[in-house]
C-alpha cells in the first residue's frame, strides 16, 4: 500500500508562511486525486485543499487566496504553500489521497503522523 509522510510544519507567527510536503512512496502519476487535511485541537478533521492527476485544484474557503496545492510526479510529493498564515490555521496537516463521494472527498489510507502548524499571533 503506498504510504504518506508529511514533512515542513513548524511555529510562525501570523502573517508568516509555510510549505509543507507529502511524499509518496511509490508513484503518484495515476493517482486520481490527493489531498491536504487538517485537524485543530478538540475539533473534526476538515478537508483543506485537493489536486487532481490534471492538476485541477479545490480548497476550503478559509483558506482560499492563501494556501496553494501543488504536485511534482517526478519526486513523488505534494506540497501546500501556507501563506499569510492565521492563528486559526493551527492544527496538524495530514495528506491522503481522498474520493469524491456525496460532495466530500473521502480519505482512502491509514493516517499518517501528519506535521503540526502551530501560528502564533
Amino acid at each position: 500500500q503506498l504510504q504518506l509522510v508529511e514533512s515542513g510544519g513548524g511555529l510562525v507567527q501570523a502573517g508568516g508562511s509555510l510549505r509543507l510536503s507529502c511524499a509518496a512512496s511509490g508513484s503518484i502519476f495515476s493517482i486520481n486525486t490527493i489531498a491536504w487535511y487538517r485537524q485543530a485541537p478538540g475539533k473534526q478533521r476538515e478537508l483543506v485543499a485537493t489536486i487532481t492527476k490534471g492538476g485541477s485544484t479545490n480548497y476550503a474557503d478559509s483558506v482560499k487566496g492563501r494556501f496553494t496545492i501543488s504536485s511534482d510526479n517526478a519526486k513523488n510529493s505534494v506540497y501546500l504553500q501556507m501563506n499569510s498564515l492565521k492563528p486559526e490555521d493551527t492544527a496538524v496537516y495530514y495528506c491522503n489521497l481522498c474520493a469524491w463521494l456525496v460532495g466530500q472527498c473521502r480519505p482512502i489510507l491509514t493516517w499518517g503522523q501528519g506535521t503540526q502548524v502551530t501560528v502564533s499571533s
